[in-house]
């Protein structure tokens, strides 16, 4: 072997040396940022969960004895620490007492039924009034009356003798509602799940 091909030789492996370690180096590079990309976004999500809001959950025992858990959250409305008044506003008579029962029959307190004032005359559309300070229980009322508007109490209040006595919410309850059940205590309707069968042709 001569010198030149000696040489010759020392360069292809010195080459081959330089590519190899920089194509080794290109790689060690790629892996690093790849990792580094992947630590942030984990570092991200643990720091976008530790801020995320925590919901409380409490268990729920059903009568076969297993428990499921349900969130803790309700929105039930009050329906004691006020008591509610129903002014008869429709023309409808007994109107009035049957909602008066129908609402104690939903734990509501309530007085004694009344008429309307006759300066407020035949209503169509029921109202919720209240005093001042019973707004919550004036929705709770509202609500079981299917949504109903709400509004603060004039003085002297629009019913026979212009006091409410005792109460604190009154109804003037108009013919949309008189004599009909209460339409936030009705059960949810039942979903149809019956399937029709068609014949083929």
């Amino acid at each position: 072997m001569n010198t030149e091909d000696a040489n010759e030789s020392t360069g292809r492996s010195g080459s081959n040396g330089v590519s190899v370690s920089t194509t080794l180096s290109v790689v060690v590079a790629a892996i690093a940022v790849l990792l580094g990309f992947l630590i942030l976004r984990d570092v991200n999500r643990d720091h976008n969960n530790s801020s995320a809001p925590v919901v409380t959950e409490a268990p729920v025992v059903d009568p076969t004895g297993e428990s499921s858990v349900a969130p803790a959250e309700t929105t039930t409305l009050p329906r004691s620490g006020f008591k509610v008044m129903v002014a008869n506003a429709s023309g409808i008579t007994g109107s009035a007492g049957q909602m008066s029962t129908a609402l104690q029959s939903e734990q509501f307190i309530v007085t004694q039924p009344i008429n309307a004032d006759v300066t407020y005359g035949k209503q169509s559309v029921t109202v919720v009034f209240y005093v001042p300070g019973y707004e919550t229980g004036a929705t709770a009322v509202a609500e079981i009356l299917g949504g109903v508007q709400i509004q603060p109490v004039a003085t002297p209040a629009p019913v026979e003798g212009g006091s409410l006595g005792e109460a604190q919410v009154l109804i003037m309850l108009g013919t949309d509602l008189a004599g009909k059940l209460l339409p936030g205590a009705l059960p949810a309707a039942p979903v149809d799940t019956t399937t029709t069968t068609v014949a083929p042709a």
